[in-house]
């Protein structure tokens, strides 16, 4: 089953706004980026790959920027936010989607392993949000959607590190939206599932291998465990981190959002 064609909502009053979006040169970074300059959403394409930031900048148009960003490094996010500020004439959207996976058994798990997707997919949402969060504070207005995962809601065998990490997003995540809120800041995350990226192919063929069967078996047991019958893809996600970005979502805050076609509904 495939993805049925709709026509994107609208939601005016995005029109004009300023998003950074971290890890949108591909995957669901790029689909976020698309989703928002659809609307009018003027974008700021961070990633750590700035030569793919760029190439992705010029294809979206509507005045586009490309930054390259370190997410580990407090430096390098600094910097890039200062670049998103005079790039844009300001800031009031942040999407911290950056991430990255390894996969392995629980009991072979390397402290390299373990730190690469702390220091990427917890730190970077903790560096990008406290650095934008105190400059939308400042102004009076901003919003934070954060990239976690299926696996921060339920532990997924050899990625015990990277389901870790990803309970960790959802943490600091309500927790932050409940700081944020006197401020009328919202902080929310989305939690995707079998998203069909070249992240998620590297997964295949690694999961194949522990499990000893087939990439093909992979993937059919992935759509097996989909209620809608089908593999996520990046544009799954992306409309919902539209919405919440949205004046729809205005009473949404501390929130994780599983957008994985009913695999896990809690």
């Amino acid at each position: 089953m495939s993805p049925t064609a709709a026509p994107a909502p609208s939601y005016h009053e995005l029109k004009g706004r300023l998003a950074f979006v971290t890890g949108a040169a591909a995957g669901i970074g790029r689909a976020i980026a698309v989703a928002l300059a659809r609307q009018g959403v003027r974008v700021a394409i961070g990633d750590i790959n700035l030569a793919a930031a760029q190439e992705t900048a010029a294809a979206l148009g509507g005045g586009a920027i490309a930054v390259e960003i370190d997410v580990r490094a407090r430096a390098s996010v600094e910097a890039a936010f200062a670049q998103v500020l005079e790039g844009l004439g300001g800031c009031d959207l942040l999407v911290a989607n950056a991430g990255v996976s390894t996969m392995r058994a629980a009991l072979e798990l390397t402290d390299e392993e373990w730190d690469f997707n702390f220091d990427v997919n917890t730190r970077g949402v903790f560096l990008t949000n406290q650095i934008a969060a105190r400059h939308f504070v400042a102004h009076g207005k901003g919003c934070i959607v954060n990239t976690a995962s299926l696996a921060a809601k339920v532990g997924a065998p050899f990625l015990a590190h990277y389901s870790a990490s990803k309970f960790a997003v959802l943490g600091w995540t309500q927790a932050l939206a409940r700081e944020l809120a006197t401020h009328g800041i919202r902080v929310n995350a989305v939690c995707p599932g079998f998203v069909k990226t070249s992240m998620q192919s590297r997964e295949v063929e690694w999961e194949a291998t522990l499990r000893g069967v087939t990439p093909e078996r992979v993937i059919e047991d992935y759509i097996a465990q989909t209620p809608l019958g089908r593999l996520e893809v990046p544009e799954d996600v992306a409309d919902v981190v539209v919405f919440l970005a949205s004046e729809q979502a205005r009473f949404m805050t501390g929130q994780g959002v599983n957008v994985t076609g009913g695999v896990y509904t809690t």
